[in-house]
């Protein structure tokens, strides 16, 4: 296209643009000949977090998100979403306009398509030279107002949310709070050795260098591991030789999490702290760790040293723990793998402590034994002390062991129950004779559930096969899983029966466009019944073909990747969709037993944001996706 008709072309696309709007043709064409029209993909990145702009972005067609990503967890947050006909930029202005210093504020973010974006780059040199016109000001003002009172809505909201928790903590902590007051220094003159042995006797894991007051870098063990030791430098050279200049650094009154952020954003362990432009301290990540898992640690050490009349104690202090976690916004599954860890164990202490109570009756352990978690805790998903779930499986057919573990199982089951556990209303515990036995008993129990799958026998084996080590024997363990193994190969119209059942309870889809979900005949949707099971036993039906028979639903996903079974991006969006899922499920059964409600897994439509809609939809594509290869295995 010839370049004039090329820019007539895009003046009809942006003469009724404020920044444009009024402006004569030829002074326009002539604006327009300095911008430039760019394309963008689907989730292409538009402007780069680490890369300084050179210029506005006005969106002709299409939706870009402004986000933040955290480098630590791969997670986005996204800040903004920009339409057709906004601009993308406005943080850089104040170093244009020079009223600034340079910061480096553009390289926490970055703009990414979320469609099909065209788009036009409009240069500082255009900004310069329609800055005068006064409705280009009142148009830029009105723009920076309205997102600076976006910014301080989402900011109460945060604040908000944090007060009802009922703390306020993991916001207004300050990093005067948690630093270290005297931050050690060198002249950049001073040797290598010399920073080398103050760190050493202060006991330190880095030192500042300056001058005259003046931060000039930092040398960190990493500094000196890199360019001392591993490149044979002299120690005898100077501290400038080898520290990292102009290190990043905080105001003392900055919040916890904006140094926990720099921290992850720039990818840095040690934060020097100012209070002007003096250095008055240093934070370290391991400053910031230690204030948030104190309680963690406490609670460790509480499990370790529990007894029978201590074990209601612990229940207070894991929910304190998922408490903090949750108002922290950890991300669902890691806040499930640190209270799984905690929850097996107290499981591994009640063991112990139940064994060492029959050991005081005169009782001795005859023969190996396992004990294994079922249900949500077998699947590491359990965060509320529910009900009980759970088998023994040992070694010897005797009399002997028979008495023993009966005695042992009633044991674990009453030690359960004081740490907070209830009784399983089904009676799944190895205080019941059907959840315990010898390796004998159990092979003659699969066998049974197999080859007369009814309804009740498959409903067994689907909270059977939840199933996870939590202590004993591993070479029992070992044994146990291959006659398992071996039952499930004799006997596959189980595994065809157990894909019946979820052919008969298929994961719901909400296809329509979330503007019309309110019009839906349904108002909510049940969790628990309707996804997760179902995911589960889709999930489990794939591992027991494939010779995985126990684990966490994540494992079962990363063994089924390896397998080839999975290709990597569905076991990625699985995991994506499971997160999702979760948060929602944690998140609303949490809130139900801080204000004593009844829990409830049904979730209302009505409650949930735009966004939680949207990313509900999406995941149950995927979790129908993965029900569908269930079922495809069997030809159902």
């Amino acid at each position: 296209m010839d370049q004039n008709l090329y820019n007539l072309y895009h003046l009809e696309a942006v003469r009724f643009h404020p920044f444009f709007h009024g402006v004569e043709s030829d002074t326009a064409l002539s604006l327009l000949s300095l911008c430039e029209v760019r394309r963008y993909g689907k989730n292409d990145i538009i402007l780069k977090k680490d890369k300084p702009r050179e210029g506005l972005l006005l969106l002709l067609e299409g939706l870009s998100e402004v986000l933040v990503k955290n480098e630590h967890n791969g997670r986005e947050e996204v800040l903004e979403v920009v339409q057709a006909g906004e601009l993308i930029g406005f943080s850089s202005l104040a170093d244009f306009l020079g009223v600034s210093k340079q910061i480096d504020t553009e390289s926490m973010v970055e703009v990414k398509a979320s469609s099909e974006v065209r788009a036009m780059f409009i240069p500082f040199e255009v900004v310069r030279k329609r800055w005068d016109d006064p409705a280009v000001h009142d148009y830029m003002l009105t723009q920076v107002a309205i997102r600076l009172k976006d910014v301080y809505a989402s900011l109460a909201e945060q604040v908000k949310l944090a007060t009802d928790y009922g703390e306020n903590d993991a916001i207004m902590i300050r990093v005067q709070d948690v630093m270290s007051n005297e931050a050690a220094a060198v002249s950049p003159a001073a040797s290598i050795q010399e920073a080398a042995k103050l760190m050493h006797n202060r006991k330190i894991s880095s030192v500042l260098v300056a001058e005259n007051d003046c931060l000039l870098g930092i040398i960190t063990e990493r500094d000196i591991v890199e360019r001392v030791a591993a490149a044979g430098a002299d120690l005898s050279a100077q501290a400038r030789t080898i520290m990292t200049e102009n290190p990043v650094t905080i105001s003392r009154f900055a919040y916890y999490y904006d140094a926990l952020s720099l921290i992850l954003f720039k990818g840095v362990k040690h934060l020097p702290v100012k209070e002007n432009t003096n250095v008055v301290g240093i934070v370290t990540l391991s400053d910031l760790l230690r204030r948030k898992n104190e309680n963690v640690m406490k609670t460790v050490q509480k499990i370790e040293k529990a007894d029978r009349d201590s074990l209601p104690q612990i229940k207070t202090g894991i929910y304190d723990i998922i408490d903090s976690l949750i108002r922290d916004r950890v991300p669902i599954l890691k806040m499930l793998e640190i209270i799984t860890k905690l929850y097996d164990r107290l499981a591994v202490r009640i063991i112990a402590l139940s064994i060492s109570e029959l050991r005081e009756r005169g009782l001795r352990q005859p023969c190996e034994f396992v004990f294994y978690q079922m249900g949500s805790s077998g699947r590491g998903e359990q965060f509320m002390l529910t009900d009980q779930d759970h088998f023994l499986v040992y070694e010897s057919h005797s009399e002997e062991a028979s008495a023993f573990f009966e005695e042992l199982g009633k044991r674990i089951t009453s030690n359960m129950e004081a740490a907070g556990y209830a009784r399983c209303k089904g009676l799944m515990m190895c205080s019941e004779q059907k959840w315990r036995g010898s390796l004998t008993v159990w092979e003659e129990r699969l066998r049974t559930w197999m080859l007369h799958s009814t309804n009740d026998h498959l409903l067994l084996a689907q909270n059977f096969f939840s199933y996870r080590l939590i202590a004993g024997s591993k070479g029992l363990h070992t044994k146990f899983e291959a006659l398992s193994a071996e039952q499930i190969k004799r006997s596959r119209i189980f595994l065809f029966r157990l894909a019946q059942l979820e052919k008969e309870h298929a994961i719901p889809t909400l296809d329509q466009p979330i503007r019309s979900l309110f019009k839906l005949h349904r108002k909510n949707i049940d969790m628990k019944k309707e996804i997760l099971f179902p995911y589960h036993h889709s999930l489990q039906i794939l591992s027991l073909i494939h010779g995985k028979l126990s684990g966490t639903p994540l494992e079962k996903i990363d063994f089924l990747q390896e397998k080839q079974v999975f290709p990597k991006e569905f076991a990625q969006d699985l995991k994506e969709a499971v997160s999702t899922i979760m948060t929602l499920y944690v998140t609303q059964r949490w809130q139900q037993e801080k204000t004593g409600a009844s829990l409830s897994s049904v979730i209302s439509f009505t409650r949930m944001s735009a966004r939680e809609k949207e990313e509900l939809i999406l995941s149950l594509k995927t979790l129908r996706e993965l029900q569908s290869q269930a079922i495809a295995r069997f030809s159902l």
